[in-house]
């Protein structure tokens, strides 16, 4: 790989009536350029991470990163979506623009804005990233989605209550140690495995502290090749990374394998020259427990069913021998679709330049892992990360 993050920036994640998406996009875009120390009138090309399907109602934004500067006028700018993988797929695209040699620094910003909509429609925009043809009818929205791959895994492998629980306090306890994140509470195991009034089941088996976030915020990130970076005051190089696209009905697959994870991790790694145990840490797409639970499979970190084995070990803890989530995931961090993708690069980032606050910072960070999906295992991105420098 020729292309590495020389920059980036994060808003807080939460709920901000005050902010637009218009807003969030410009101060995200400004706060990336000044961290990388590039000027305006150096950015070739600009790509805009923004899911949108009915969260805002100013559709065509690709021009509102311009608005953070006026020597923007006239760039390339191209939205890009890909359902909750959106983010990452702005990232691919900046990656081929300078790959390519038509572009040598690129801007990626990935943003949303969710909490302004009301909350029957924001389930409703949310499916539109399944195959309603088939599971409009599912209830529960996109919960529901993940309810029904929680209770097909609990009925083919056990009641796996203790291991979703465990994932949600851990997360929940790393992001209390998270600036940007949107719930910065420990809410501890006992709470996360208790079904109640203050944690009802949601769907299937999944409870609220199953679920991630209605979430408002930003991301962005300045890549360039690497020798431009190399001339900047950081580089964090894309050792690997892979995009593999599946089936989008669940009908078509076994929906309890996450069959493109596993693939796009297996492309990523041999792509970089690595096996998993060379990562210091993974940040992975927790939009459910269960989702992480099941990528803890897919990536190798378990066999089939196994998944809980790893947590009974300790080995995704701050600490343990593959931290997963140490920024919170984004169970704590919280979840603007478009922003995810590019968050999980930066939280990474951060990682790998020991600038993550101590209680989250992962010892001796040299290479992380980033996985983000869109759908139920349906658009799927692994990035490589090694500090260069």
């Amino acid at each position: 790989m020729s292309v590495a993050i020389a920059g980036w920036s994060h808003t807080p994640f939460g709920k901000f009536d005050a902010e637009s998406v218009e807003s969030l996009t410009v101060r995200a875009a400004q706060e990336a350029m000044r961290h990388a120390g590039v000027d305006a009138e150096d950015i070739d090309e600009i790509f805009l991470g923004h899911f949108n399907a009915g969260f805002s109602r100013q559709d065509f934004t690709a021009a509102l990163v311009l608005q953070a500067d006026p020597k923007l006028r006239f760039t390339p700018a191209t939205r890009v979506e890909n359902a909750c993988a959106t983010g990452s797929a702005a990232i691919h695209q900046a990656i081929r623009a300078i790959e390519s040699g038509k572009a040598r620094i690129a801007l990626v910003v990935g943003v949303e804005q969710m909490s302004t909509t009301p909350a029957p429609e924001v389930g409703q925009n949310l499916m539109r990233a399944s195959y309603l043809k088939e599971e409009s009818g599912i209830e529960g929205g996109f919960a529901g989605v993940f309810g029904h791959i929680a209770s097909g895994y609990f009925q083919k492998h056990g009641d796996q209550s203790d291991a979703l629980a465990r994932i949600a306090a851990k997360n929940h306890k790393n992001g209390v140690s998270n600036p940007y994140a949107q719930m910065r509470r420990d809410l501890g195991y006992e709470f996360c495995r208790t079904p109640g009034e203050k944690n009802p089941f949601v769907a299937g088996p999944l409870k609220r502290t199953d679920c991630s976030m209605v979430s408002d915020g930003a991301a962005a990130l300045v890549l360039a090749d690497v020798e431009t970076a190399m001339a900047m005051n950081r580089a964090i190089l894309f050792r690997g990374m892979a995009h593999v696209q599946d089936f989008l009905p669940m009908s078509r697959r076994d929906i309890l394998k996450f069959e493109g994870c596993a693939l796009a991790w297996k492309k990523a790694l041999e792509g970089a020259k690595l096996t998993l145990d060379d990562l210091s840490f993974v940040e992975t797409h927790d939009c459910f427990t269960v989702a992480e639970l099941m990528e803890y499979e897919a990536m190798g970190l378990a066999a089939e069913g196994q998944g809980a084995r790893v947590l009974e070990e300790g080995i995704t803890e701050i600490g343990g021998r593959l931290p997963v989530n140490a920024s919170g995931g984004l169970k704590a961090k919280g979840h603007p679709i478009g922003a995810t993708g590019v968050s999980m690069h930066a939280m990474s980032a951060m990682q790998l330049c020991g600038e993550m606050p101590e209680p989250i910072q992962v010892k001796d960070a040299r290479i992380g892992g980033v996985f983000n999906m869109g759908g139920a295992a349906v658009a799927n991105y692994v990035s490589i990360l090694e500090r260069i420098r």
